[in-house]
């Protein structure tokens, strides 16, 4: 697995020659001869050396994957999941000259896809480039993958990776993309994966601010991809990123899924509040906590803080809460403005993740926290479940929380010094005590309490 990918990762480096020494025209082919591979190694591994002697982890992986294989004649990407966000990933694997094939269910649509470069349903007024190429036929499509890249719902994974299980190479990495938390198993992707395609292969997952039109369209993004094997994510990383598209690395699979799966909870929230025209100091006050619930999750499960505080977490929770394509943004929306959620269901075109986690988050906190009052430790995972079953309306929810309880912001966080106390709320009597007693003496200043100290 490391050593096929390894090579291919090492051609596609971004800031490698790589790309520069392959004709245009045997690029989009997927075919590199002898001659253009050999000029390959040599520009590439000058590319990797020539970074004054301080080499880093990911040009040194690069390098050696470069040296321990022999490149192929072709990389071919099979993404499973014809939806917006598979096309996304096809033009990022196409536009760096990857044949991709797109699995996907509708024949008709398939065979626009082939004749007329345009998905006839999901982006359509975007034409797609030419290496991409779609089909229903599941054999046909994973006869022999360098890699696939797994884009289809958190709800329906399970039952559609069964059906194409036995068909996936062995030791053939998977990518996935899908972000959030199985109603039924209460498992993430990287629980799921293995369990249906097996433990002996390689998985990464992507995630980040990164809404499938944009990067369909070429505009700047910016995402993380996460492994347990590091090596791997550095592959990812490199045969992926461009100029347009950067992909940063991490080994924190758990943090990742957990931010991809919580903002889109968040986002129903926020959403509501718009639907309500509650202002913008509402919504940006409930994102922020929003984000401490998301990382008291993730670090019960063992992921970090620091991943929550990066592209994964908070930078994904923003795009989705204030950005005008978001799909759970907007159901909330229209949830705030008095429709119901079923028919907002009935009408949606694609999936709104969040309605489905929201419910699988609720289940799996009750299940492994057991603190007293978990509603008022996780206040917007909970009201927003409440309010999609139908338990409260999204005004009488979000007036809710502001009849929480008033403490510490970051509960915990420091402890204040003996005699620490700051001066606002003492008496006037108290005051005058303090400044007859020791002239001159100033008031000590009141802790500052760390965003991430909880």
């Amino acid at each position: 697995m490391g050593v096929r990918i390894g090579a291919w990762a090492a051609l596609f480096a971004v800031g490698s020659s790589a790309l520069v020494v392959v004709p245009r025209t045997e690029r989009a082919a997927g075919a590199l001869g002898g001659h253009q591979r050999r000029g390959v190694r040599m520009h590439s591994a000058g590319w990797l050396n020539g970074m004054g002697g301080r080499e880093s982890e990911a040009a040194r992986l690069e390098a050696e994957a470069l040296e321990e294989s022999v490149l192929s004649s072709e990389v071919r990407c099979t993404i499973l999941g014809g939806g917006s966000f598979g096309l996304a990933m096809a033009c990022v694997c196409a536009r760096k000259g990857i044949a991709s094939t797109l699995l996907m269910r509708n024949r008709e649509h398939a065979k626009a896809i082939n004749e007329e470069r345009r998905h006839p349903r999901y982006l359509s007024d975007i034409e797609l480039p030419g290496a991409i190429r779609a089909t229903t036929d599941a054999s046909e499509a994973l006869a022999a993958p360098t890699f696939v890249i797994h884009a289809v719902p958190v709800q329906y994974s399970r039952r559609y990776l069964r059906k194409i299980a036995k068909l996936v190479p062995a030791g053939v990495p998977v990518l996935c993309t899908s972000k959030g938390i199985e109603k039924k198993s209460l498992e993430l992707m990287c629980e799921i994966l293995p369990e249906v395609l097996g433990p002996e292969r390689g998985y990464a997952f992507l995630s980040g601010p990164s809404f499938a039109r944009e990067i369909a369209e070429g505009l700047a993004t910016a995402v993380v991809v996460a492994s347990d094997d590091r090596r791997l994510a550095y592959e990812f990383s490199a045969i992926l990123s461009s100029t347009s598209f950067r992909v940063f690395t991490s080994q924190d699979v758990v943090g990742l899924e957990v931010g991809g799966a919580v903002k889109n909870v968040i986002a129903l929230a926020a959403g509501m509040c718009e639907g309500l025209d509650l202002g913008t100091n509402a919504v940006t006050a409930l994102v922020t906590r929003g984000c401490y619930e998301m990382q008291r999750i993730a670090l019960a499960m063992g992921g970090r803080s620091s991943t929550i505080m990066g592209l994964s977490g908070v930078g994904d929770t923003f795009g989705t809460c204030f950005g005008p394509l978001s799909r759970n943004r907007n159901l909330g929306i229209r949830l705030g403005r008095g429709e119901r959620l079923n028919d907002i269901l009935d009408s949606a075109t694609e999936v709104a993740e969040g309605v489905e986690t929201a419910f699988a988050l609720e289940r799996l906190i009750k299940r492994n926290h057991k603190s007293y009052r978990l509603d008022l430790k996780f206040p917007i995972v909970f009201g927003v479940a409440e309010i999609l079953r139908g338990d409260s309306t999204p005004r009488e929810g979000l007036e809710s929380l502001m009849l929480m309880p008033l403490r510490p912001e970051f509960p915990g966080a420091a402890t204040p010094e003996p005699n620490g106390r700051s001066t606002l709320l003492r008496t006037a009597h108290q005051q005058d005590h303090i400044l007859a007693t020791s002239p001159g003496a100033a008031a000590p200043e009141p802790h500052e309490l760390p965003e991430d100290a909880a």
